[in-house]
């Protein structure tokens, strides 16, 4: 991954707050990470039980295809700062009251 700067002040606008944008964010992060590792691992699943036919090329490739995409896709901090920018998260602050 690349280093990007981010305009932090941008994040902060999002809240109000940069500290609360960047538990937002953390828990937004851990919210992806979650999502990917649940895919990988069904995507994953279908190959258990063919212990015979992993040395088939056929399976080595599909397998390495699906590493590569992984690989390859964005950080999930990443997708959450996207996210975030383009104000696609969705937050709200159990402080304030709705009865007002």
């Amino acid at each position: 991954m690349a280093i990007k700067t981010i305009d932090v002040d941008k994040l902060a606008d999002e809240t109000g707050n940069l500290y609360e944008a960047l538990a937002i964010l953390a828990k937004r992060s851990r919210q992806l990470a979650s999502q990917e590792k649940a895919e990988l691992d069904e995507k994953l699943a279908y190959f258990e039980g063919f212990e015979p036919e992993l040395e088939d090329p056929r399976f080595a490739e599909e397998q390495r295809r699906i590493a590569v995409k992984y690989e390859l896709a964005p950080e999930p901090t990443e997708k959450a700062i996207n996210e975030m920018l383009e104000g696609q998260v969705y937050f709200r602050d159990p402080s304030e009251n709705g009865d007002q």
